[in-house]
C-alpha cells in the first residue's frame, strides 16, 4: 500500500464523512422505511458512483465537464430532485402533526420500500454535478498513467464506492437502532423538517453554485 494509495483514502474519508445529499437522503430513507431502506439507499448511492468512476475511465465525465450546457442542465435536473425530496420529507413533517398513534400501523403499510429506495440512492447521486466533478478532477491524480490506468480508475473508484457504502450503512444502522425513540411522533417529524430543510438548501447550493 503506497503513499499514494493512503493518501486517496485519507481524501476519500474526508470527502465521504462530510455531510451531504447523499447523507441527508439516507436519514430521510431510514426514517421512512428502517434499516432496510437506509441499507437500500446506501448500495444506490454506491452504484451511483461506481458509474460515475466507469464513466471516468472512459472519458465520458470529461466530455461532460467540456460541454457547459449539459453541466448546466445536470446540475439544473440534480437541483430539482434535491428540492423535491426535501419538499415531500417538509411536507411528512408538517402532516405528521395529524397522524395518531394508532396510525403508525398505516405508517408500515406505507413505508418506503427498498427497491425505492435504491433507485432515489443511485438518481441522487447521478444527479449530484459535484460528483463527476471529483471523480474528474480527483480520481486520475491517483492512477498509475499508460497502460491500465482505465483499469486503475475503475479501482479507486469500486474503493471509494465501497467506503462510502459502508459510511452510509453505520448510519443507516444508528438510525434504525434508536428504534423506538426515533419513531415518536414529536422526533420524527422533528428529523423529517431537518432532512427537508437540508436536501431544500443543498439543491438551491447546487443550483446556483459554479463548478
Amino acid at each position: 500500500m503506497d503513499t499514494s494509495f493512503l493518501a486517496f483514502l485519507a481524501i476519500s474519508a474526508v470527502v465521504i464523512a462530510t455531510p451531504g445529499p447523499d447523507t441527508a437522503l439516507t436519514i430521510r430513507n431510514t426514517m421512512a422505511g428502517g434499516r432496510p431502506a437506509g441499507l437500500a439507499t446506501a448500495l444506490g448511492v454506491s452504484v451511483g458512483q461506481l458509474v460515475w468512476a466507469i464513466a471516468t475511465s472512459l472519458g465520458l465525465v470529461a466530455i461532460l465537464l467540456a460541454s457547459e450546457p449539459v453541466f448546466h442542465a445536470l446540475r439544473l435536473i440534480g437541483a430539482a430532485y434535491l428540492i423535491y425530496l426535501g419538499v415531500q420529507s417538509l411536507r411528512s413533517a408538517f402532516t405528521g402533526a395529524s397522524a395518531s398513534s394508532a396510525g403508525q400501523r398505516g405508517h408500515a403499510a406505507h413505508a418506503l420500500s427498498p427497491g425505492k429506495a435504491f433507485i432515489q440512492g443511485v438518481v441522487n447521486d447521478l444527479a449530484n454535478p459535484k460528483m463527476a466533478v471529483f471523480f474528474a478532477g480527483v480520481l486520475p491524480q491517483f492512477a498509475s498513467q499508460g497502460r491500465g490506468m482505465l483499469s486503475h480508475l475503475i479501482l479507486l473508484g469500486l474503493v471509494f464506492s465501497l467506503l462510502t457504502f459502508v459510511w452510509l450503512a453505520l448510519y443507516a444502522s444508528v438510525i434504525a437502532s434508536a428504534g423506538t425513540l426515533l419513531r415518536s411522533s414529536r422526533v420524527r417529524r422533528s428529523i423529517d423538517g431537518i432532512a427537508g430543510m437540508a436536501l431544500v438548501g443543498m439543491g438551491v447550493r447546487v443550483a446556483t453554485s459554479e463548478r
